[in-house]
């Protein structure tokens, strides 16, 4: 009937799977039509420009063309145009359901009637609607059945438009609620985000970040010793064998720490110190080796390395963390404060991780000569960057580490992964590759 008038129409959808469903039915019946969704977005401006034609019909998802009127007659049609499309009623916008929010219900409805001119809007629902399941639509169809209403008959009836408001309310208000807490959930991962920025910040303005470095390398030693030392123990309940190790894990070298703990006079403080002044010293004999005018860029280079990976990969872990924690809620258990405590845990360990591995790649660092690298070059058909005016006469590389894939260099896809779990690496390490 509106075909025949010549009244533009305006079907609106709620999807873009729908909007192209509905498309389908209208060739079979041979309509011509347009149609305005996110997959043709360049052709926005002339759809809608189109719109209010006489006889034209669109199909739009409820959130394309926004903030664009639609003109009767079209935007850039004849006063002739416009009289034919007013004439026939203007333009008719039909909803194929109601959306979960009554605004973007409303805005679809605003489409017609725009400036005065003349419009109308109809909205319809079926029990398999989303909306309308949330709404109770089993309830509804058991009734509806009872009353002797068969299948594809229309109900009109103002108190399903009354029970679908509240239904829509109770959505718009579950959807605040969740927004409410992801705001919350931001608020904690922003905090953490300052901390690590405003120190990020102060290193970069930093010209030397030696000082930085030693403390991070002494914190680190106190970390080892705490956790292997129990408080006011006697040496015989300390675990010497796991300290070796970590200092061995981390400073690549190992100290004559059973030499010092012969002495009776030994205790946590003076181990400390003496790791300290031992590892201070070691990396002193590194820094004469690099050349101190190339260690403190050097340095820096690998602080920031280290710090902006390891952000990347917390980020990815408070995403997950916060998808566990919505699960937890099932359990009587507050997801917010199970994130906020277990982010603090994590933020924690970065921190901590941050020491290590600026500690442990400074100390795994070695020098390689002019004449072994061209050795490597010959060897293997790599090239290295040899543009650095710094690094000209003294050439870095890392130390092999199968806890650290930066250190692994180039690896074969079928290759065994160098980390050691015996697979591929195209199946461990190298699926993200």
């Amino acid at each position: 009937m509106l075909i025949k008038k010549g009244q533009p129409v305006l079907v609106g959808t709620t999807s873009i799977e729908k909007s192209e469903y509905l498309s389908k039915l209208l060739k079979n019946k041979k309509i011509k039509h347009n149609v305005l969704n996110a997959k043709y977005h360049e052709k926005e401006s002339e759809i809608i420009a189109d719109a209010g034609k006489y006889g034209s019909v669109t199909i739009a998802t409820n959130m394309a063309g926004r903030g664009t009127d639609i003109q009767l007659g079209g935007s850039n049609g004849s006063e002739e145009e416009k009289d034919k499309s007013l004439n026939s009623g203007g333009l008719f916008v039909i909803g194929t359901e109601r959306h979960e929010s009554r605004r973007v219900d409303n805005q679809l409805r605003g489409r017609s009637g725009r400036q005065g001119d003349p419009g109308k809007s109809k909205f319809y629902l079926s029990l398999d609607d989303d909306l309308m399941r949330i709404f109770g639509s089993d309830r509804l169809d058991m009734v509806l059945k009872k009353l002797g209403l068969e299948e594809g008959e229309s109900i009109v009836h103002p108190w399903i438009n009354t029970a679908l408001e509240r239904a829509q309310k109770k959505v718009e208000s579950r959807n605040f609620e969740i927004r409410k807490t992801l705001l919350k959930f931001d608020n904690v991962m922003n905090d953490q985000r300052k901390v690590i920025f405003e120190q990020r910040l102060d290193l970069l303005q930093k010209s030397d970040v030696s000082e930085t470095i030693r403390e991070m390398r002494h914190d680190l030693i106190l970390d080892i010793i705490q956790e292997n030392i129990p408080e006011k123990s006697f040496i015989d309940d300390w675990d010497i064998e796991t300290i070796q190790k970590e200092l061995k894990r981390i400073f690549n070298d190992s100290s004559p720490i059973e030499k010092w703990i012969k002495d009776p006079e030994i205790d946590e403080e003076i181990l400390e110190k003496k790791l300290n002044d031992f590892f201070d010293n070691k990396y002193e004999e590194k820094v004469e080796r690099f050349g101190k005018e190339i260690t403190p860029s050097l340095e820096k280079s690998i602080l920031m390395q280290v710090i902006d990976q390891n952000w990347t990969d917390h980020l990815s872990q408070l995403e997950d963390l916060r998808q566990i924690v919505g699960i937890r809620g099932y359990g009587q258990r507050d997801p917010l404060n199970e994130y906020k405590s277990e982010s603090f845990l994590l933020f924690e360990t970065l921190l901590n991780k941050f020491r290590e591995d600026t500690t442990r790649t400074l100390f795994h660092i070695k020098m390689v000569s002019q004449e072994a690298i061209k050795k490597l070059e010959q060897n293997s058909n790599e090239s290295i960057d040899r543009n650095h005016p710094k690094l000209k006469e003294k050439r870095i590389n890392i130390e092999f580490d199968r806890n650290d894939p930066k250190t692994w260099g180039k690896i074969g896809r079928n290759e065994k992964c160098p980390c050691g779990s015996g697979k591929k690496y195209k199946n461990c390490h190298g699926r993200l590759a």
